[in-house]
């Protein structure tokens, strides 16, 4: 039996997807979370093989948690969930040790297919994924710029994107203050921007904030 964890903002969705997978034998719920720190106690715990994790909760971003998952739970599988176009957040997700970018929108099959193949150890990437990830190794191509980010200049990026000040910023991340204003000339050198107005202003066209 494989045990999933559901860690969403909005209860309609983690019923709904509670009943995708009540008619399944394999399958089983075992945990639910409504926030960041429900969902890493959920990780901590070990009881669960699988963590169904929103990129959107209401008191930290899904990649902050992702990466803390990581960092504590390196073998447990995080498939992602969200209502972004895969071509903003999957390749940088993968890059940090997802098991799997997949849309809120998807059908029963692909949820089910994702969680299956993420419990066996393996990445799930379905077609429109891999096609951003072939393209993201392709110099040529157009590429999102984001997408070149390290996790943790990504990290820094968002966070300097939403107004947030180095100080702030070092402290969330438990940086120092220099270490993090080394990865902001990182960011907007990668980027080939000039100041944090631009890194949100791309953000916002890039629909990488709500």
């Amino acid at each position: 039996m494989i045990r999933v964890a559901i860690c969403d903002d909005h209860q309609i969705v983690r019923a709904g997807f509670k009943q995708i997978f009540s008619d399944v034998d394999d399958i089983e719920v075992v945990a639910e979370a409504g926030n960041g720190k429900e969902a890493l106690h959920i990780a901590r715990g070990n009881d669960c093989d699988v963590i169904l994790l929103d990129i959107s909760m209401p008191d930290q971003s899904g990649i902050d948690i992702l990466r803390t998952i990581k960092q504590g739970q390196p073998d447990l599988p995080v498939l992602i969930l969200s209502g972004y176009p895969a071509q903003q957040y999957a390749v940088i997700l993968l890059k940090m040790g997802a098991s799997g970018y997949i849309s809120k929108d998807c059908g029963p099959d692909e949820l089910v297919n994702a969680v299956r193949v993420a419990a066996s150890g393996r990445r799930y990437i379905n077609p429109a994924v891999g096609e951003i990830l072939a393209q993201s190794f392709d110099h040529n191509t157009d590429a999102a710029v984001h997408t070149t980010l390290s996790e943790r200049e990504f990290q820094v990026f968002l966070r300097l994107a939403s107004g947030e000040a180095v100080s702030d910023i070092a402290v969330k991340l438990s940086l120092s203050a220099k270490t993090v204003s080394t990865y902001r000339k990182r960011v907007l050198e990668k980027m080939n921007l000039r100041t944090n107005s631009d890194l949100t202003y791309y953000a916002l066209t890039s629909k990488l904030l709500e």
